[in-house]
Protein backbone atom coordinates (compact mmCIF):
# COMPACT_ATOMS: atom_id res chain seq x y z
CA UNK A 1 0.00 0.00 0.00
CA UNK A 2 1.20 3.29 -0.79
CA UNK A 3 -0.06 6.39 0.49
CA UNK A 4 0.50 10.04 0.85
CA UNK A 5 -0.62 12.44 3.80
CA UNK A 6 -0.68 15.61 5.08
CA UNK A 7 -1.57 17.23 8.64
CA UNK A 8 -2.03 20.68 10.18
CA UNK A 9 -2.77 21.79 13.69
CA UNK A 10 -6.00 23.83 13.87
CA UNK A 11 -4.38 26.64 16.56
CA UNK A 12 -1.26 27.68 18.27
CA UNK A 13 -0.97 24.48 20.57
CA UNK A 14 1.05 21.47 19.13
CA UNK A 15 -1.21 19.34 16.74
CA UNK A 16 -3.53 16.77 18.37
CA UNK A 17 -3.37 14.66 15.37
CA UNK A 18 -1.42 11.89 14.45
CA UNK A 19 -0.74 9.98 11.35
CA UNK A 20 1.56 6.66 10.87
CA UNK A 21 2.11 4.71 7.51
CA UNK A 22 3.76 2.15 6.13
CA UNK A 23 3.88 -0.41 3.54
CA UNK A 24 0.98 -2.62 5.23
CA UNK A 25 -1.31 -0.17 6.90
CA UNK A 26 -1.75 3.23 7.57
CA UNK A 27 -2.70 5.30 11.14
CA UNK A 28 -4.98 8.40 11.86
CA UNK A 29 -6.42 9.85 15.29
CA UNK A 30 -7.40 12.76 16.77
CA UNK A 31 -6.59 13.47 20.31
CA UNK A 32 -10.01 14.94 21.92
CA UNK A 33 -9.20 18.61 23.28
CA UNK A 34 -9.10 18.63 26.79
CA UNK A 35 -11.22 21.61 28.16
CA UNK A 36 -9.97 24.57 30.26
CA UNK A 37 -9.71 23.57 34.50
CA UNK A 38 -10.91 20.21 33.51
CA UNK A 39 -9.34 17.24 36.01
CA UNK A 40 -8.24 14.58 34.29
CA UNK A 41 -6.27 12.68 36.29
CA UNK A 42 -3.44 12.81 34.14
CA UNK A 43 -0.06 14.45 33.61
CA UNK A 44 -0.40 13.96 30.20
CA UNK A 45 -1.71 16.35 27.03
CA UNK A 46 -4.08 14.95 24.20
CA UNK A 47 -1.04 15.29 22.36
CA UNK A 48 0.69 12.95 23.98
CA UNK A 49 -1.78 10.34 24.23
CA UNK A 50 -2.29 10.12 19.88
CA UNK A 51 1.59 9.65 19.86
CA UNK A 52 1.82 7.18 22.61
CA UNK A 53 -0.88 5.06 20.78
CA UNK A 54 0.47 5.16 17.59
CA UNK A 55 3.61 4.15 18.52
CA UNK A 56 1.74 0.90 20.43
CA UNK A 57 -0.52 0.53 17.54
CA UNK A 58 2.77 0.46 14.85
CA UNK A 59 3.79 -2.05 17.73
CA UNK A 60 0.71 -4.28 17.90
CA UNK A 61 -0.01 -4.19 13.66
CA UNK A 62 3.67 -5.32 13.20
CA UNK A 63 3.53 -8.13 16.04
CA UNK A 64 -0.06 -9.59 15.09
CA UNK A 65 -0.11 -9.39 11.75
CA UNK A 66 -3.22 -11.18 10.79
CA UNK A 67 -5.15 -10.51 14.54
CA UNK A 68 -8.66 -8.34 14.15
CA UNK A 69 -8.06 -4.86 14.34
CA UNK A 70 -10.51 -4.36 17.46
CA UNK A 71 -7.96 -6.82 19.36
CA UNK A 72 -5.01 -4.93 18.11
CA UNK A 73 -6.62 -1.35 18.96
CA UNK A 74 -7.26 -3.20 22.42
CA UNK A 75 -3.56 -4.07 23.09
CA UNK A 76 -2.26 -1.22 22.20
CA UNK A 77 -4.70 0.35 24.67
CA UNK A 78 -3.26 -1.55 27.19
CA UNK A 79 0.12 -0.78 25.94
CA UNK A 80 -0.53 2.89 26.68
CA UNK A 81 -1.70 2.36 29.63
CA UNK A 82 1.32 0.70 31.13
CA UNK A 83 3.40 3.96 29.83
CA UNK A 84 1.13 5.83 32.29
CA UNK A 85 3.44 4.15 34.58
CA UNK A 86 1.26 4.77 37.85
CA UNK A 87 1.36 8.43 37.94
CA UNK A 88 -2.10 8.94 36.44
CA UNK A 89 -5.69 8.19 37.64
CA UNK A 90 -6.72 5.98 34.92
CA UNK A 91 -10.07 5.42 36.40
CA UNK A 92 -10.95 9.56 35.58
CA UNK A 93 -13.64 9.36 32.74
CA UNK A 94 -11.90 12.59 31.54
CA UNK A 95 -8.71 11.02 31.09
CA UNK A 96 -6.37 12.19 27.38
CA UNK A 97 -8.29 10.15 24.58
CA UNK A 98 -8.19 9.44 20.79
CA UNK A 99 -10.45 8.86 17.79
CA UNK A 100 -8.99 6.18 15.38
CA UNK A 101 -8.90 4.76 12.21
CA UNK A 102 -6.75 2.20 10.83
CA UNK A 103 -6.67 0.52 7.29
CA UNK A 104 -4.80 -3.01 6.84
CA UNK A 105 -3.81 -4.58 3.32
CA UNK A 106 -3.63 -8.31 4.68
CA UNK A 107 -3.66 -10.57 1.70
CA UNK A 108 -6.13 -9.83 -0.92
CA UNK A 109 -8.37 -7.99 1.04
CA UNK A 110 -8.08 -4.31 3.08
CA UNK A 111 -9.58 -4.24 7.05
CA UNK A 112 -10.71 -1.04 8.14
CA UNK A 113 -11.75 0.11 11.53
CA UNK A 114 -13.05 3.45 13.21
CA UNK A 115 -14.08 4.31 16.98
CA UNK A 116 -15.62 7.65 17.32
CA UNK A 117 -15.71 10.87 14.63
CA UNK A 118 -11.97 9.84 12.37
CA UNK A 119 -13.48 8.37 9.08
CA UNK A 120 -12.79 5.73 6.40
CA UNK A 121 -13.99 6.59 2.84
CA UNK A 122 -13.48 4.43 0.10
CA UNK A 123 -14.88 3.88 -3.31
CA UNK A 124 -14.77 0.29 -4.80
CA UNK A 125 -16.79 -1.31 -7.50
CA UNK A 126 -20.70 0.25 -6.19
CA UNK A 127 -19.98 3.91 -5.53
CA UNK A 128 -18.21 5.49 -2.90
CA UNK A 129 -18.55 3.84 1.05
CA UNK A 130 -18.44 6.17 4.22
CA UNK A 131 -17.08 4.02 7.55
CA UNK A 132 -18.11 6.77 10.29
CA UNK A 133 -18.71 6.01 13.92
CA UNK A 134 -21.83 8.31 14.05
CA UNK A 135 -22.27 8.26 17.96
CA UNK A 136 -20.95 11.52 18.94
CA UNK A 137 -23.39 13.42 15.92
CA UNK A 138 -25.70 14.45 18.88
CA UNK A 139 -23.24 14.71 22.04
CA UNK A 140 -23.57 18.70 23.52
CA UNK A 141 -20.10 19.43 22.30
CA UNK A 142 -17.96 20.93 24.91
CA UNK A 143 -20.40 20.71 28.04
CA UNK A 144 -18.11 18.87 29.87
CA UNK A 145 -20.10 17.18 32.66
CA UNK A 146 -22.32 15.71 29.93
CA UNK A 147 -19.70 14.14 27.81
CA UNK A 148 -17.70 13.09 30.69
CA UNK A 149 -20.92 10.47 31.72
CA UNK A 150 -21.51 9.66 27.95
CA UNK A 151 -17.29 8.38 27.14
CA UNK A 152 -17.13 5.00 27.01
CA UNK A 153 -20.18 4.35 28.28
CA UNK A 154 -23.02 2.47 26.67
CA UNK A 155 -25.63 5.05 25.29
CA UNK A 156 -23.01 7.39 25.09
CA UNK A 157 -19.87 6.96 22.60
CA UNK A 158 -16.54 5.33 22.54
CA UNK A 159 -13.20 6.44 22.32
CA UNK A 160 -9.29 5.28 22.33
CA UNK A 161 -8.54 6.26 26.24
CA UNK A 162 -7.70 3.82 29.12
CA UNK A 163 -10.52 0.96 28.65
CA UNK A 164 -9.19 -1.64 26.20
CA UNK A 165 -12.84 -2.93 26.13
CA UNK A 166 -13.86 0.38 24.22
CA UNK A 167 -11.55 -1.28 21.42
CA UNK A 168 -14.38 -4.05 21.12
CA UNK A 169 -17.08 -1.29 20.01
CA UNK A 170 -15.01 0.13 17.11
CA UNK A 171 -16.98 0.20 13.36
CA UNK A 172 -14.56 -2.83 11.49
CA UNK A 173 -14.79 -4.42 7.95
CA UNK A 174 -13.64 -5.93 5.25
CA UNK A 175 -13.02 -4.75 1.31
CA UNK A 176 -11.54 -6.94 -1.24
CA UNK A 177 -8.35 -5.46 -2.21
CA UNK A 178 -9.23 -5.95 -6.06
CA UNK A 179 -12.63 -4.12 -5.36
CA UNK A 180 -10.74 -0.78 -3.78
CA UNK A 181 -10.55 2.22 -6.12
CA UNK A 182 -9.64 4.82 -4.04
CA UNK A 183 -9.16 4.81 0.04
CA UNK A 184 -8.65 7.35 2.35
CA UNK A 185 -8.30 7.74 6.09
CA UNK A 186 -9.28 11.68 8.00
CA UNK A 187 -9.92 13.62 10.77
CA UNK A 188 -13.10 15.39 11.61
CA UNK A 189 -10.93 18.59 10.56
CA UNK A 190 -11.01 17.03 6.96
CA UNK A 191 -14.45 15.75 7.10
CA UNK A 192 -15.87 19.01 7.48
CA UNK A 193 -15.56 20.02 3.74
CA UNK A 194 -18.43 17.30 3.24
CA UNK A 195 -20.17 17.89 6.27
CA UNK A 196 -20.61 21.58 6.33
CA UNK A 197 -19.09 23.13 3.57
CA UNK A 198 -21.14 20.73 1.08
CA UNK A 199 -18.37 19.32 -1.16
CA UNK A 200 -19.13 15.54 -2.26
CA UNK A 201 -16.36 12.65 -1.10
CA UNK A 202 -16.33 12.45 -4.76
CA UNK A 203 -14.75 16.04 -4.83
CA UNK A 204 -12.01 15.27 -2.27
CA UNK A 205 -10.87 12.32 -3.99
CA UNK A 206 -10.16 14.31 -6.90
CA UNK A 207 -8.68 16.90 -5.71
CA UNK A 208 -5.96 14.88 -3.79
CA UNK A 209 -5.60 13.33 -7.22
CA UNK A 210 -4.58 16.75 -9.10
CA UNK A 211 -3.27 18.11 -6.29
CA UNK A 212 -2.17 16.16 -3.70
CA UNK A 213 -3.28 15.38 0.48
CA UNK A 214 -2.37 19.36 1.39
CA UNK A 215 -5.16 20.75 -1.23
CA UNK A 216 -7.88 18.86 0.94
CA UNK A 217 -5.77 20.93 4.04
CA UNK A 218 -5.24 24.15 2.08
CA UNK A 219 -9.50 23.56 0.56
CA UNK A 220 -10.45 23.41 4.57
CA UNK A 221 -8.74 26.80 5.80
CA UNK A 222 -10.03 28.31 2.51
CA UNK A 223 -13.51 27.08 3.14
CA UNK A 224 -13.16 28.06 7.15
CA UNK A 225 -12.20 31.58 6.11
CA UNK A 226 -14.33 32.78 3.40
CA UNK A 227 -17.73 31.75 5.24
CA UNK A 228 -18.54 34.59 7.43
CA UNK A 229 -20.88 33.15 9.58
CA UNK A 230 -18.75 29.73 10.26
CA UNK A 231 -19.12 28.17 12.68
CA UNK A 232 -22.19 29.31 13.28
CA UNK A 233 -24.63 26.36 11.96
CA UNK A 234 -28.46 25.35 11.73
CA UNK A 235 -30.19 24.36 14.94
CA UNK A 236 -29.63 20.71 15.66
CA UNK A 237 -25.66 20.62 14.32
CA UNK A 238 -23.22 20.20 17.05
CA UNK A 239 -20.76 22.91 18.01
CA UNK A 240 -17.55 22.52 16.12
CA UNK A 241 -14.20 24.96 16.76
CA UNK A 242 -13.44 27.47 14.12
CA UNK A 243 -10.47 25.86 12.63
CA UNK A 244 -9.61 21.59 13.81
CA UNK A 245 -6.74 20.38 13.39
CA UNK A 246 -6.58 18.37 10.05
CA UNK A 247 -4.86 15.38 8.61
CA UNK A 248 -5.49 13.20 5.68
CA UNK A 249 -3.70 9.77 4.68
CA UNK A 250 -4.65 8.80 0.77
CA UNK A 251 -4.06 5.68 -0.84
CA UNK A 252 -2.00 5.79 -4.20
CA UNK A 253 -2.96 3.87 -6.87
Amino acid sequence: MDFAFATDPGSDRPNEDHVVVSADFAIVLDGVTQLPDLDTGCVHSPAWQVRALGSCLVGALSDERTAPLDEVLATAIEGVCRRHEGRCDLSNPNSPSATVAIVRERGEQVDYLVLCDSLVVYEAQDGIVVMHDDRTDDLPAYDRHTVGRLRNQPGGFWVASTDPGAAAEAITGVVPRAELRRLLLCTDGISRLVEYFQLSWTDVFDLVERCGPRAAVDAVRAYEESHPRWPVLPPGRRRVKRHDDATIAVLRT
